[in-house]
């Protein structure tokens, strides 16, 4: 009995202890690991810094310790915790240890520069944009997937003279979306190695200018179109696995912008590479970046004598018009037309200009939906009057519309479409073009300004002086070039009595000049001449010019040579008449015969009804600013003075002097 009572314990034990055990693990096999812990306090986007330890001291060593080298090892996280989406985010980080990035993974710089990366050519951050995740969804959406609501950027780079503590985090982590405000990061401790802080919605922040997100469809989610001098639009038509089809639209949205033989550039950030283009063809035709690269070796089947270009930066040029009906290379609406880009008010059908173009792509993005548009886009004018353009990154919209071809009352959409805004930025150089004044109460003309448009450093012929204002002309002088005018202008000066200083004035150096001269001045209403003079070696096709009439524009009726236009702004648009917007170069008038300005008039009527009390002859008849194909043209500083007469009165005046003094006689 006794032994019956020990073996019924050690059966117990045996059951209790092993058997028990190992059937409760049998039935619970692969418990689901619990979710992360929420992050306390955040309810917005989380930001966060850590650095992988301490950072190294790297060759060659110094004793100056603030120009001495350390490698660093960083991780920048962004997660969503709130109820937005957040599309298309770029983190700011503004380093202070004169960092260089040299490896970055999980994004890309926003500004699309290349690795590796100087931070400290960012005047206020650097700015880094997602990459896969462009798109931060809500932590309700999906069920709190923290590859979808979160992104990591692994930073691997060098510092100089990092801080004793050896914890050289940036001074500020911040996004860039206006509508979230985040606090300063705290002061670090010693040997601290992360640091975060939450952004939270800006309160006062006008939510008209964002979209609101959609918790249970994010993907419905998208960026308003930005707005720009020049948006450029990347529709993706056809996606595959391995490439895709994509149409690029450049449309102008300056009023007085255009481009003429624009010259589009970008940077493949993965390796893509041009298989073929129509309605554009790029500058260099070449796929020697292909077949000496990966390219050539996952394509190993593809005949790349075909593939149209593998440049990181391709430079795509617009087709000339004769292409257009081409099959192969043309038939793409709204291209061949050899770059140029007009304003909408000049002719809104030529203020757009397309192409399309076929993509193929490398491991690991073989993924239908795996698209990375091109980053760091540049466009230039072939002109020297067109304006410089600053692009900034590709921001994902909502899907283009485009209408059915066959005719039908439906649309197609895109498969996805990204948007890049260009604005006009201010010129450092000089004007290309300038503007003389005049009336038919002075004899002399206001000329342009000494080296508006620059003077050379290496002028041929006699010394000129470059600050001397220039000298008043007699109107026949506008007709001649500047090198042939001075013996008509110191004839004037000398029958006129004005000073002439030694050396004489520069010449003002343009290609491109207009005057504008008050013609008549009577009670109701008054009329300008406006002449344009083309000085330089190339025509001016489709040319178009803009006067700002600050107290005449209300009185503005008509012109009679050229289409004008009331545009607002105090802004007057003017362009020639079809069939006759073409100016021409300087050439010769007869044969040896002495080089005469292509030209083109017209006269402008105003009415004072509606500008009471102008003082037309005292500066309210003259432009404030004028353009001559987007170009701003440098103005006199001076207007003429009504002190003389053309020599038309002379006789009058003579006349009415001889009556006086015989009355005088008679009496």
């Amino acid at each position: 009995m006794e032994a019956s009572s020990k073996y019924s314990l050690l059966l117990l034990f045996f059951f209790t202890t092993v058997l028990l055990p190992s059937a409760l693990s049998q039935g619970a096999v692969n418990p689901p690991a619990p979710a992360p812990a929420p992050e306390s306090g955040c309810n917005g986007i989380l930001l966060s810094y850590d650095l992988w330890g301490a950072p190294t001291k790297i060759r060659p060593f110094l004793k100056d310790p603030t120009n001495q080298a350390y490698k660093f090892q960083s991780r920048a996280s962004v997660l969503n915790s709130g109820t937005t989406v957040l599309k298309a985010w770029a983190l700011l980080i503004k380093f202070q240890y004169k960092e260089i990035i040299v490896t970055m993974k999980g994004g890309f710089l926003t500004n699309g520069a290349d690795l590796p990366y100087n931070t400290t050519v960012d005047v206020n951050a650097t700015s880094i944009s997602g990459d896969p995740n462009a798109d931060l969804l809500t932590p309700i959406a999906t069920a709190n997937d923290q590859s979808l609501i979160e992104a990591d950027i692994d930073l691997v780079g060098t510092l100089f003279g990092g801080p004793k503590t050896l914890n050289p985090f940036p001074v500020s982590i911040s996004l860039a979306d206006p509508s979230y405000i985040c606090p300063p990061l705290p002061k670090p401790g010693n040997y601290t190695f992360s640091m975060s802080t939450c952004c939270v919605p800006n309160p006062i922040f006008n939510p008209n200018n964002t979209v609101i997100s959609n918790i249970t469809d994010p993907k419905k989610d998208y960026k308003p179109n930005p707005a720009g001098d020049l948006i450029i639009t990347y529709d993706v038509l056809q996606a595959y696995p391995s490439s895709y089809l994509a149409s690029v639209s450049i449309e102008n949205k300056a009023p007085l912008g255009r481009l003429d033989n624009w010259h589009l550039t970008w940077t493949w950030k993965k390796d893509e590479f041009i298989y073929s283009i129509k309605g554009a063809y790029p500058l260099k035709v070449d796929a020697t970046g292909c077949i000496y690269g990966p390219q050539a070796t996952y394509y190993s089947n593809l005949d790349f004598s075909k593939v149209l270009n593998c440049e990181r930066n391709p430079i795509l040029l617009d087709l000339p018009l004769s292409h257009y009906n081409n099959s192969e290379l043309g038939r793409i609406p709204h291209c061949c037309r050899n770059g140029t880009i007009l304003p909408k008010a000049m002719d809104p059908s030529q203020s757009i200009s397309a192409f399309q173009v076929q993509v193929f792509k490398m491991p690991p993005d073989l993924n239908i939906t795996k698209i990375t548009p091109p980053q760091n886009w540049k466009i230039t004018g072939g002109s020297s009057l067109n304006p410089d353009y600053t692009c900034g990154p590709p921001i994902r919209v909502s899907p283009t519309q485009f209408p059915d071809p066959s005719g039908l009352e439906s649309n197609s959409t895109a498969f996805a479409t990204w948007q890049v805004s260009c604005n006009i930025t201010a010129k450092a150089n000089k004007p290309k073009c300038c503007v003389t004044f005049s009336g038919f109460y002075n004899e002399s003309v206001i000329p342009c300004n000494t080296c508006a448009c620059g003077c050379p450093a290496n002028r041929a012929g006699s010394t000129c002086s470059t600050t001397q204002p220039a000298l008043l002309l007699p109107s026949e002088a506008l007709l001649v070039p500047f090198e042939n005018r001075t013996a008509k202008t110191l004839a004037w000066a000398s029958l006129k009595h004005f000073n002439v200083p030694n050396p004489l004035p520069c010449g003002d150096y343009c290609g491109m000049s207009m005057n504008w001269h008050i013609a008549t001045d009577y009670n109701k209403g008054w009329t300008a001449r406006i002449t344009l003079f083309n000085w330089g070696q190339s025509d001016f096709a489709n040319w178009f010019a803009a006067v700002e009439m600050d107290k005449a524009y209300l009185g503005f009726e008509k012109m009679y040579s050229f289409n004008g236009t009331s545009v607002g702004n105090n802004t007057i648009f003017m362009q020639g008449l079809e069939g006759l917007n073409y100016l021409v170069k300087m050439s010769n008038g007869t044969v040896g015969g002495p080089m005469v300005p292509g030209k083109q008039q017209t006269v402008v009527s105003f009415t004072k009804k509606l500008t009471p009390g102008i003082d037309v002859i005292g500066g309210g008849g003259f432009p404030s600013k004028v353009f001559f194909n987007g170009e701003e043209c440098d103005l006199p500083t001076r207007f003429p003075v009504s002190g003389g007469f053309r020599r038309g009165f002379g006789g009058v005046w003579t006349v009415l002097g001889f009556v006086v003094v015989l009355v005088l006689n008679l009496n």
